[in-house]
């Protein structure tokens, strides 16, 4: 049963689209609750690419959507509890997302839009575990990870306290912990404290909830992206320029949600939720020094009601979503490894310059949407649309340079979606849907131009989407889940990021023509006496078809970002109250940049290599690595305790687990594609609880 679609929870054989629940506990157990690919693994049509950079968020992306994000999470939208942690222009800051107590996670794999509205290429909905049954119960959680190789050495130690209890109508839950990793790469050191924190309560007939995250980073630490040289060389250096600028952020952020739900006529429901929160950001990067005050919050209310027509079931849904940010911005001139005095960085040394940017940034956003579930029978009819008004608005307060750069621009879109589900039998079903979305810029696109003037960028324009999908899922003979999709998307104005040289790896945003994107996803899994195995399939062909860039015609190219073809698998042996885990995860090439520019390149190999003469560098974004995990649990009356022993990239495969798409340089091999992932690592960890939950 999934509740991601915004309704009484319905079983996915119903639904006539892609989405996806499961447990990832319990489908992997030993995770270590850190790290957002271990998370979300197994899910097809999903892509997660960890930059191995603390002060850049790791990527996530379902069907292409979200893959070239530069800051948190983009295209896709991302709620706790069914608590919207997206902001209005359609980011997602997943750096303060706490996973220690994540216990389901459900996911709608493809436009949304009818539903959420902007910036919903796909749907992930982080769902907390059930609390302990008993009033009070508290559980301790702590991990260590020191590199297994020594030339590679690196320190990661977790440390968290949990606890929860029920009495009566009321149940809760919370946990804080505190982490700290010297990284696996040069000058990437993290130390963050983050919290979470649920209650939930029933008066009369009435449930009530309260949800709470917070996080705690003063440092994270940004090595930067390398070249295909330096990659070759030593993954684990750090990008000087990014050294030398002293590139990092400091964060504080908390959120806290309310919200209220009442079942009504039989199947019936009407809920409503409030939330907002606060995020400080201080962040130096390569080319200036970035200050941000945030607000943000936003309200939802929806009614759910069924009735009969002419011998037809409907379940009507109609609801509101309404959102708001308020950014308090300044960029300063950044002054680290400036050895000479000059105008924009005077009374050395110093950090922060001149003052070149002072502006309040305010978005908002309202969306009503109405669904109408139909059901005759074994067929399911469900019709929905939804229009969304989105403005940003731009208060300059640097006036100093002559110039008033304040304005305001206000998009609109209207998305509907159409679908029809058959249940073949109880276990088996049949879908078909057609849907569109949209996608505004963020307040960060608009913002960065590259001709260098300030205000809103006029000529960046929402990206739309038609997405036309067909699927089969359900339950095989001998328990082989199964879950199918074929989908084609036509996207127009996809937006695009691209650097220019001497730009300091400042990303800016331009609309491509046209793009296609073609794919299949395959999850299957199933039960073989006492071991459990499961595998995920992504096929995306994805390709421009009309993106004409100055003279450059790249209408037939890869998009970049993202691999074509990904598997993923794991396999479970469980012994007693002992488990032994092997999972896997291959990935076809990435292309680094529109022009889809070769990476297997030819040239001097790199000092301090052992090698000389001519080199010749692989492509390091196709890969293949094996993790291995095994644990158990042991009552001792109390506490319960439960070890866990992993090895992360078990034969130290080198490559890069993420790039900077369309970064500047010269030339393919001067430029700094590559965001090298961790060689061999291995980790040790112990849970001890009252009563484990």
């Amino acid at each position: 049963m999934v509740t991601v679609t915004r309704d009484i929870g319905r079983s996915p054989l119903d639904l006539p689209y892609a989405v996806t629940t499961l447990r990832p506990d319990s489908l992997s157990p030993g995770l270590t609750h850190t790290l957002v690919e271990q998370t979300l693994a197994l899910l097809p049509g999903v892509t997660v690419a960890n930059r191995t950079n603390p002060s850049q968020d790791t990527r996530v992306s379902i069907r292409g959507f979200g893959a070239r994000s530069q800051f948190g999470a983009r295209s896709i939208r991302i709620l706790r509890d069914g608590m919207p942690l997206t902001l209005p222009d359609g980011q997602t800051p997943i750096d303060y997302l706490d996973l220690e107590s994540v216990g389901r996670v459900e996911v709608i794999r493809g436009a949304a839009a009818s539903l959420y509205g902007n910036a919903a290429g796909g749907v992930v909905d982080l769902r907390s575990v059930d609390p302990p049954t008993v009033p009070f119960a508290v559980q301790a959680r702590t991990w260590t990870g020191p590199d297994a190789n020594p030339v590679r050495s690196a320190s990661q130690q977790r440390f968290v306290g949990l606890f929860g209890g029920t009495a009566g109508s009321t149940s809760y839950e919370g946990n804080i912990g505190r982490t700290h990793s010297d990284g696996y790469r040069a000058y990437a050191h993290q130390q963050l404290t983050n919290a979470f924190a649920r209650a939930v309560t029933n008066v009369g007939a009435t449930e009530i909830g309260l949800v709470g995250l917070g996080l705690d980073m003063p440092v994270a630490e940004n090595p930067g992206a390398l070249t295909l040289a330096q990659f070759d060389a030593d993954p684990k250096q750090a990008d000087a320029q990014s050294v030398s600028k002293k590139a990092r952020k400091s964060v504080h952020q908390v959120q806290l949600g309310l919200s209220a739900r009442r079942p009504i006529a039989n199947d019936g429901e009407v809920s409503a939720q409030v939330y907002g929160g606060t995020r400080t950001l201080f962040n130096p990067l390569t080319f200036a020094v970035v200050g941000v005050d945030r607000r943000q919050g936003g309200a939802a209310a929806r009614v759910t009601l069924p009735f009969v027509v002419s011998g037809l079931e409907n379940r009507v849904s109609v609801g509101a979503d309404a959102q708001w940010l308020n950014d308090a911005r300044k960029n300063w001139a950044n002054c680290n490894a400036v050895l000479t005095a000059n105008a924009s960085c005077t009374g050395l040394p110093r950090e922060k310059g001149s003052l070149t940017l002072d502006q309040r940034e305010l978005v908002s956003s309202i969306g009503p949407y109405l669904r109408d579930e139909i059901e005759r029978g074994r067929w399911r009819v469900t019709a929905g649309v939804r229009a969304d008004q989105v403005r940003f608005e731009v208060q300059d307060h640097f006036l100093s340079d002559g110039r008033d750069d304040s304005g305001s621009r206000t998009l609109h879109a209207v998305s509907p979606m159409l679908g029809l589900a058959m249940r073949l039998s109880p276990l088996h079903s049949l879908y078909a849907n057609v849907g569109s979305a949209f996608e505004t810029p963020t307040t960060t696109e608009l913002g960065n131009q590259a001709d260098g003037s300030a205000g809103l960028n006029r000529d960046l324009k929402p990206q739309y989407s038609t997405t036309y999908e067909t699927g089969a899922k359900g339950v095989a003979g001998h328990g082989v889940q199964y879950d199918i999709a074929l989908f084609d998307t036509e996207v127009r104005d996809e937006l695009i990021p691209f650097e220019v040289p001497g730009g300091n790896g400042r990303t800016y945003y331009r609309n491509a023509g046209r793009t296609r994107r073609q794919g299949a996803e395959v999850g299957l899994g199933t039960d073989i006496g006492p071991v459990s195995l499961n595998t995920a399939y992504t096929l995306s062909h994805f390709r421009f078809r009309d993106f004409l860039n100055g003279t450059t015609q790249y209408a037939g190219n890869t998009i970049p970002g993202i691999p074509e073809h990904q598997i993923q698998g794991s396999a479970t042996w469980r012994i007693g109250k002992a488990y032994l885990l092997a999972e896997g995860i291959a990935k076809s090439r990435v292309f680094v940049n529109d022009a889809n520019a070769l990476t297997q390149l030819s040239g001097p190999c790199p000092a301090g290599s052992g090698r000389t003469g001519t080199c010749q560098f692989r492509d390091p974004t196709s890969f293949g690595i094996i993790n291995l995990r095994v644990g158990g649990t042991a009552v001792f009356g109390r506490p319960w305790l439960a070890p866990v022993f992993g090895v992360q990239n078990l034969f130290d495969k080198q490559y890069a687990g993420s790039v900077a798409v369309n970064a500047a340089g010269a030339t393919p091999a001067a430029t700094k594609f590559y965001e090298p992932a961790p060689g061999r690592t291995w980790f040790v960890g112990l849970s001890a609880a009252t009563v484990p939950w």
